[in-house]
Order: structure tokens, then C-alpha cells, then sequence
């Protein structure tokens, strides 16, 4: 499990194959975004709550599509407006639970993750959800603090695998 904290005040816990983590009251489908840029280099944002760096996503909204929101949440984390250019895989490992600061909601993780391109724009955090914005080496990624979750999306993204990843 880790904790994300904002000063002292705990905000989400996110419990990763923890025998110990709660059970999930809700499945939320989710988005994330694996952009690389014409030198190969992989996006990234960095969260403003824990400091972890990640792949721009977040939830689906009523009434989007998985596409929309994945291109959606990618120009409000990271500044950048993007095409979608593949299926990285499905990721519904129902041992990845999320807690809420308050416990009001325990969701078990439903990620779509995508392969994208970049159409204009800068990296630009938007100092709200994220405080950075920034392209990596591939081989860089993992100097740098993610999630046991997160890291496992951004090795398949990196692959060469012909099929995506289903779960």
C-alpha cells in the first residue's frame, strides 16, 4: 500500500496485491495515456498530491467515449493534444484498489490505456492534479517514483508486443 498525502492530511491510498486492502465498492473505468514524441520519449506528469509521476488519465465521463476521455485528460494534465494510435491493454486486476481520503470510496482500478501521438502543444502541468509535465528517455522511467500500478502499464507501453495486454 501507499499512502498519498497532501501536508499531514492523507488523500487516497493506493493498495497494490496488499492482502490487507480493503474490498472495493465500485469499478470506475478510467483512461491512461501513453504519448511518446518524435524522439521516442515518453510523457509524463508528475501529481501534485504524492509527488508520483504517472501517465496522464483519469476517469470516463458519462457520456464520452474511453477515446474521448483519454485525449480529454490528456490536454487537462499535460497541456498537450494528442491522437490515439493504439490499445496498450486493458488493466482490471481486481488487487489494485484505490481509497478515498475518507474511505467514502474504495474503487477497484479499470484502466484503458492507450498508445497517442502528439497534434500541438507543450508539456504544461495544470498545477491542479499536476505539478509537472515533462518527456523521459524510456530507459530514464524508472529512476523516477511511480506506482507499483502506473509501472506496470509503462512496461507494457514500452514493449514491442504485438497484442495488447487483456486482464
Amino acid at each position: 500500500m501507499s499512502d498519498v498525502e497532501v501536508g499531514s492530511r492523507p488523500v487516497r491510498r493506493v493498495h497494490f496485491h496488499d492482502p490487507a486492502a480493503p474490498v472495493a465498492t465500485v469499478v470506475t473505468p478510467s483512461v491512461f495515456v501513453a504519448v511518446r514524441n518524435d524522439l521516442g520519449q515518453l510523457l509524463l506528469v508528475r501529481r501534485c498530491d504524492s509527488g508520483a509521476w504517472e501517465l496522464p488519465g483519469g476517469r470516463v465521463d458519462v457520456g464520452e467515449t474511453a477515446v474521448e476521455a483519454a485525449v480529454r485528460e490528456t490536454a487537462e494534465e499535460s497541456g498537450l493534444r494528442v491522437r490515439i494510435t493504439g490499445l496498450i491493454g486493458l488493466f482490471t486486476d481486481p488487487r489494485h484498489v484505490v481509497e478515498s481520503a475518507a474511505g467514502e470510496e474504495i474503487r477497484q482500478q479499470f484502466v484503458v490505456c492507450f498508445h497517442a501521438c502528439v497534434v500541438s502543444g507543450s508539456p504544461a502541468p495544470d498545477l491542479d492534479e499536476t505539478c509537472d509535465a515533462a518527456w523521459f528517455e524510456p530507459e530514464k522511467v524508472v529512476l523516477v517514483p511511480l506506482e507499483p500500478g502506473v509501472r506496470r502499464w509503462i512496461r507494457h507501453a514500452l514493449s514491442a508486443a504485438a497484442e495488447p495486454h487483456l486482464e
